[in-house]
């Protein structure tokens, strides 16, 4: 069976700047290992596979895998997949919002300005972190803690714990291990100076199923968790925007907004940048 699929540029201030994810469709006939195996081979931080709603409140469903292992939910490949269903003829239930389903639950989209948005989900994990994990944290980033502002779970999905430093030049200035036995998924954050173009620098990291520590280029879920994070506590206002990929090479760029309601949109330009079929 011939699949399309799509490489996607999401988050990106120019082209080949931001986060690419695959996006795989049809995904129907596909199990769960072939997947994951497709991912380890395309060699992305994600990829995205399409399928058919089982919510009749849903435009299409996802099922999004790192290296390691399925997620219920991401940032980048939930605007990756938006884009690349919209781009391949999809039409949305309602005009003003598009609804994906994936493994968290039903993610409400909308198209913003000049990119896709999606509504922060909730946390499914928040407040201080425990010894263990702060050791673990201080032997992956290789930071004294007496330089740590705060640190907290910011867990939507992928089990983000995040750590907020003093200022962005901090955040770029870290040199993390390579590899480390156990899972990591940590993000850190530190503020620009006032009158910046962007407010924030962010960086992520992760474990690889071979143990490898990586820098993903740009993080949506982790951008959507910090947000709530900072906003909450009054570190930030919306609207601003932050850097990612910084140290990797990429400028990516996230846009914050908060509706009167409270909700939170995470948003950031979506451009194909390669299309294509394969057989499995």
């Amino acid at each position: 069976m011939r699949r399309a699929f799509q490489l996607v540029d999401v988050f990106h201030d120019q082209p080949f700047t931001g986060n690419p994810l695959a996006v795989v469709m049809p995904a129907d006939g596909l199990t769960g290992e072939e997947m994951q195996r497709i991912t380890r081979w395309l060699n992305l931080s994600e990829t995205a596979f399409l399928l058919p709603p089982t919510s009749t409140k849903a435009d299409y469903r996802v099922r999004i895998f790192t290296l390691e292992r399925e997620l219920p939910f991401a940032g980048h490949p939930t605007l990756g997949s938006c884009h690349a269903w919209l781009v391949s003829g999809g039409r949305p239930r309602r005009d003003e919002e598009i609804v994906q389903e994936c493994g968290a639950g039903l993610v409400r989209i909308r198209r913003a300005k000049e990119w896709l948005a999606f509504a922060a989900p909730p946390l499914v994990r928040s407040g201080p972190v425990d010894e263990n994990t702060l050791r673990k944290i201080e032997a992956v980033l290789r930071l004294e803690r007496s330089r740590m502002v705060d640190v907290q779970w910011v867990d939507n999905g992928p089990g983000w714990v995040a750590v907020l430093l003093r200022s962005a030049a901090e955040v770029l200035a870290l040199d993390p291990v390579k590899w480390f036995p156990e899972t990591v998924e940590v993000g850190i954050v530190g503020p620009h100076p006032p009158g910046s173009a962007v407010s924030f620098e962010l960086r992520a990291f992760f474990s690889d199923h071979t143990g490898r520590v990586i820098e993903d280029p740009v993080t949506g879920s982790l951008n959507a968790s910090v947000a709530q994070w900072l906003l909450a506590t009054g570190r930030a206002v919306a609207p601003y925007v932050a850097a990612q990929g910084t140290r990797v090479g990429r400028a990516g760029r996230i846009y914050i907004e908060q509706d009167r309601d409270g909700t939170i949109w995470v948003g950031g330009k979506t451009t194909t940048c390669f299309v294509g079929s394969y057989s499995l």
